[in-house]
C-alpha cells in the first residue's frame, strides 16, 4: 500500500523519510513541536525533545498561545511530554532510515503535523472526540560546506 506523504521534493537517493499515522497527540502541540524542530541537525532536534520531555526547557508557543504561562527566556510556552515522545519515536525511525541509505549527518528538511480523524471515545455518556494527528519527517543528508582560504594578496615589490 502506498503512503500518503504531503512532501513532494522527495529524493529516493539523498533522503530518508518516516510518518506516523493516527498519534494519540494534540494537532496544535504537534505543530508547534515540529516548527521547534524544523530545518535542525537530527542530533540538536534530539536534544531540543529530550529537553522537553524532561522539563528541562519548553517549547514555544507562537500560535497557540492564550492563557498559555510565560516560560524562561522564551515567553510563552509548554512541555508537551507526550507529543515530543512520539516526535522522538518517528525522529528515529527516519534516522534508522537514514543510516540505512547510508546518510552521515542529516538534517530535517520538512516535518509537519496534520488532522487525523477524531472517532468518539467509546462507552462516553457525554461526547468527546478524540486528538488524533499524521506527522510526517524527511531528513536529507547535510550539504558539505565548502572552505574559503583567505589568501593575503602578494605583495608587489616596489620598482626601484
Amino acid at each position: 500500500m502506498k503512503q500518503g506523504y504531503a512532501f513532494q521534493d522527495y529524493n529516493e537517493e539523498k533522503m530518508a523519510r518516516a510518518l506516523g499515522k493516527d498519534l494519540p497527540i494534540s494537532v496544535k502541540h504537534a505543530t508547534m513541536v515540529c516548527n521547534a524542530i524544523r530545518g535542525k541537525s537530527v542530533e540538536r532536534a534530539k536534544v531540543i525533545l529530550e529537553e522537553a520531555i524532561g522539563l528541562k526547557k519548553a517549547i514555544k508557543f507562537t500560535r497557540f498561545n492564550f492563557d498559555r504561562g510565560h516560560k524562561t527566556k522564551i515567553g510563552p510556552g509548554r512541555y508537551p511530554v507526550k507529543t515530543c515522545t512520539e516526535i522522538m519515536r518517528i525522529l528515529k525511525s527516519a534516522e534508522a532510515n537514514g543510516h540505512q541509505k547510508n546518510l552521515s549527518t542529516m538534517v530535517i528538511v520538512h516535518v509537519c503535523a496534520h488532522k487525523a480523524s477524531k472517532p468518539w471515545h467509546y462507552g462516553r455518556q457525554r461526547r468527546r472526540q478524540m486528538k488524533r494527528a499524521h506527522i510526517e519527517i524527511a531528513v536529507a543528508e547535510k550539504a558539505k560546506e565548502k572552505k574559503q582560504r583567505s589568501e593575503k594578496p602578494e605583495k608587489k615589490e616596489a620598482k626601484k
